[in-house]
């Protein structure tokens, strides 16, 4: 999870660190402490925010769901305030039909765009 060599995984983060270690601007985790009141770092003087290990994941997660899983932003609050924000709901929660008329035909579609994704990425 460090970034730069000489910081351990449990020392505290500050929003410029981690901003560079998600990939997302400052601004992005402002307005996401705005929006997920479990997300709190610490603010100190001149409103400078360090951000414990426990929130540094919770910003990992709530990246991953928003960016890679597909999620808005009401449907990670939903997931975070309804369990506490458990890893299980976290993996059932795009509650899309298992089975059904066509769920194959959407499957296939799915793992054909993500196919298309990885090659263009790659080049």
């Amino acid at each position: 999870m460090a970034d730069s060599p000489g910081k351990s995984d449990n020392a505290f983060r500050t929003i410029s660190e981690l901003a560079a270690e998600l990939g997302v601007q400052q601004h992005i985790l402002r307005y996401w402490e705005t929006r997920f009141p479990q997300l709190r770092p610490l603010q100190r003087s001149g409103n400078r925010r360090y951000y414990r290990p426990a929130d540094v994941a919770l910003a990992h997660r709530i990246h991953r769901l928003l960016d890679q899983e597909g999620y808005t932003i009401r449907g990670v609050q939903q997931l975070l305030s309804g369990n506490g924000g458990g890893e299980a709901a976290a993996a059932a929660a795009p509650a899309a039909p298992q089975s059904g008329p066509g769920s194959g035909e959407l499957r296939a579609i799915r793992n054909m765009l993500a196919a298309a994704l990885e090659a263009s990425a790659i080049q």
